[in-house]
């Protein structure tokens, strides 16, 4: 069986067969984080289950089981790319959880003490960027498909993983992201835009949002683009009960990750518990 050993120039190629398969942006980032973990954990050396599993074992004590089946994922594609299907390996058991962790619970309350803090602070474009995912629950990488011509139709057409998808802009978010235009002389094209025009990276997003959680007294651990996401989907179901419809607003091929945005915290069901008064 053919020796490898996993390599810049072999991670390139495995991501550019991703590329001509139209994977996402984001997956390519993604798969290129985990494999270039891989490739210094392996250090040159000729690719061998034991070792394998080892990096594995080191992968547990540090990341969640989630967390681990990423990286567990990229490596297996790779390998099944080369042609070494016996060095793939087995992904974690996850036991379904029914319940989200209160840490991760990002409450309306927080949301809004976000979103005024970030104002107060003279942060309005991150104020309206954070606004916008949240009242229409698209993904940071389709923020580019808020353009001001999408803002005067009062809709985004999004072209996301494959899928084409209608996102409607509230009224009032209208108005702010007109405002925000006129006053920063953008006439066309991306409203959410670096000094050189090119559109905001997910990491700078991510980072900005951090540095308002001390002054919005809320956990940092709650706070990034994608719990945004989670918030509108839970807003959203709890008015309309139409978990289909929500699955096409959110872009989802699988109505089973839908259901993983809406789940409440335990201590929201506990309330509900509470309120049916069964005990007498």
């Amino acid at each position: 069986m053919e020796q490898i050993v996993v390599t810049k120039n072999i991670v390139v190629s495995y991501l550019q067969f991703l590329r001509i398969q139209e994977k996402s942006k984001g997956t390519l980032e993604k798969y290129a984080r985990e494999l270039r973990e891989l490739e210094q954990f392996l250090a040159g050396k000729e690719v061998r289950k034991e070792d394998l599993l080892l990096w594995k074992e080191n992968l547990e004590k540090t990341y969640s089981p989630a967390g681990v089946n990423g990286k567990l994922v990229a490596a297996n594609g790779l390998f099944a790319f080369l042609g070494r299907h016996d060095l793939r390996m087995k992904l974690l058991k996850i036991q379904k959880e029914i319940f989200i962790s209160e840490e991760k619970e990002l409450t309306r309350a927080e949301y809004s003490r976000l979103v005024r803090t970030a104002e107060r602070k003279g942060k309005e474009r991150l104020s309206l960027l954070i606004q916008t995912i949240c009242a229409t629950g698209i993904r940071v990488s389709e923020l580019q498909f808020i353009t001001l011509e999408a803002v005067k139709r009062g809709r985004a057409e999004v072209n996301c993983k494959g899928k084409r998808r209608v996102i409607f802009l509230p009224v009032r978010l209208q108005k702010k992201l007109k405002a925000y235009a006129a006053k920063n002389g953008i006439s066309k094209g991306i409203l959410f835009v670096t000094r050189s025009g090119r559109p905001l990276h997910r990491g700078n997003i991510w980072a900005e949002m951090k540095k308002l959680c001390k002054d919005a007294e809320v956990n940092p651990k709650k706070v990034f683009p994608h719990n945004l996401r989670h918030l509108f989907a839970r807003i959203f179901y709890s008015l309309d009960k139409d978990i289909a419809k929500l699955a096409d607003m959110l872009g989802h091929s699988n109505i089973e990750t839908t259901r993983i945005y809406i789940m409440e915290s335990g201590r929201v069901h506990r309330q509900k518990l509470e309120r049916m008064g069964l005990v007498l």
